[in-house]
């Protein structure tokens, strides 16, 4: 299956998404690094797709995961990392974003959902007003804890240290 369909620029998504609120569908998005995709982050998507709502992953840029996590990340392309979630059957479109936040992103294609995980309850979710402003709502997925892309190549790199 090619799944390269599925993986647009914010402009593109912008048209998409007119003819899906057309049929009806409820727009929702999440952003994030996705560096090394694992368990953590496959039950959070599968979680965010509920219903028949259409899933938009904002997937930071290599420039701005290197603006976050530092030098020696992304450890995957962003190409790549885009490719991998763009297969997942959850996940309806990916753009990719070059800013440290989605919120460019939030505000041009306005969801009617913003997910983030539950470890960002009480804190200040960037689009959340923009989100709330236009009647939309902002939802906390449950947090696999432990699980990350940090935690994983912290426990790699003691491994082959050893």
């Amino acid at each position: 299956m090619n799944t390269k369909h599925k993986i647009v620029s914010s402009a593109t998504l912008k048209k998409k998404i007119l003819s899906l609120r057309k049929q009806g569908k409820e727009i929702a998005f999440t952003n994030g690094c996705f560096d090394i995709l694992h368990f953590g982050h496959v039950s959070y998507l599968e979680a965010a797709k509920k219903d028949s709502r259409i899933l938009i992953i904002g997937l930071n840029s290599d420039s701005s995961v290197r603006k976050l996590k530092g030098p020696k990340r992304p450890i995957v392309s962003e190409n790549q990392r885009a490719a991998v979630l763009a297969a997942l059957e959850c996940v309806d479109f990916v753009t990719i974003f070059n800013e440290e936040t989605p919120l460019k992103v939030i505000e041009a294609i306005k969801p009617d959902v913003l997910i983030k995980g539950a470890d960002w309850k009480g804190k200040d979710v960037v689009g959340a007003a923009s989100v709330k402003s236009h009647g939309g709502k902002v939802e906390f997925i449950t947090y696999v804890d432990g699980l990350s892309s940090t935690n994983i190549i912290k426990t790699i790199s003691e491994r082959c240290a050893k």
